[in-house]
């Protein structure tokens, strides 16, 4: 792991994804993982702020993708968790959307052979006190 961060409320997990967009560049991949309401979409609400989107953002679970137009750079938000096949997710335009956005996948490692080298994972795990670790580190 590259760096852990520890949160207790959904603000601050936005926090973490705030300040994670200053450092994002059109094509940067984040491969997002951890159980049901680990904070993965609440991460993505702040990372979507810290592009200066200042819309809704939600989960994207039940529709598969959610873009984020309007702010500094465009944001493709993916959930991959009832998708059964590559094909599946290729048929959303996944590859399309590489080198034109900023990717934040839920459940990303169903499908590994999709994610290109640099993919950035973050660790979502729901901590005993009820708080949240988000730990990041880069898919090989």
């Amino acid at each position: 792991m590259e760096r852990e961060f520890f949160t207790l409320s959904e603000a601050e997990t936005q926090t973490v994804g705030e300040a994670l967009a200053a450092k994002l560049s059109t094509g940067s991949v984040l491969c997002l993982e951890g159980p049901m309401g680990a904070g993965k979409t609440q991460f993505v609400k702040g990372l979507a702020r810290g592009l200066g989107f200042f819309g809704e953002v939600t989960s994207p679970t039940f529709p598969l993708i959610h873009e984020y137009e309007g702010g500094r750079l465009f944001l493709v938000h993916f959930d991959f968790f009832r998708l059964d096949c590559e094909k599946a997710v290729e048929e959303l335009g996944f590859s399309d959307y590489l080198d034109q956005a900023i990717l934040a996948i839920e459940w990303g490692s169903k499908f590994p052979a999709l994610l290109p080298s640099g993919t950035r994972t973050i660790l979502f795990r729901i901590l005993k006190n009820g708080g949240r670790c988000i730990a990041f580190s880069h898919t090989p």
